[in-house]
């Protein structure tokens, strides 16, 4: 699967994909529908996210079904497809209301090796969380991260 996400967000970064008209245009409907699909995929990421951070700090108790379901939750996010969702032109010098920097598109980008290491991170939790508050905590370092390592060098720092 992490091979299947990775390809994914790399051929997303690189090509225009499937949604571009026979001339490689994308229209700004494209753009638009894009960049809200890929921010409500992150705010699903961010809610399940909410919830085991939640119980890794105390502020709700742990629950062992609903820290499965989060983490199962998360999982099931890296595993879909995205390519849609990253077209070029759809970056914060580009259009209003998204924070994904042109680095995303760059050469060089390593996008699609975070996107791995998301991955990774959110397996870990799958299985922590299902175990014991102590290994949600000891999960929650390795997922923040790896959400934190594509924050860091692809979106826009919040004013």
């Amino acid at each position: 699967m992490r091979k299947s996400v990775i390809a994914c967000l790399t051929v997303a970064a690189l090509s225009v994909g499937a949604v571009a008209g026979a001339d490689g245009h994308i229209s700004d409907k494209q753009i638009a529908a894009a960049v809200k699909a890929r921010q409500s995929h992150m705010q699903l990421y961010s809610f399940h996210l909410t919830t085991l951070g939640g119980m890794a700090k105390g502020e709700v108790p742990y629950d062992t079904e609903a820290a499965a379901a989060a983490a199962n939750s998360i999982v099931a996010l890296t595993g879909l497809a995205q390519s849609g969702y990253w077209l070029p032109g759809s970056d914060s010098e580009s259009i209003e209301n998204t924070k994904a920097l042109p680095a995303i598109w760059a050469d060089g980008s390593d996008v699609g090796a975070k996107s791995g290491a998301l991955t990774d991170a959110a397996l870990a939790m799958q299985t922590a969380a299902a175990t014991d508050l102590d290994s949600l905590k000891a999960a929650m370092e390795g997922l923040g991260g790896a959400c934190g390592a594509c924050h860091k060098m692809y979106r826009q720092a919040s004013n």
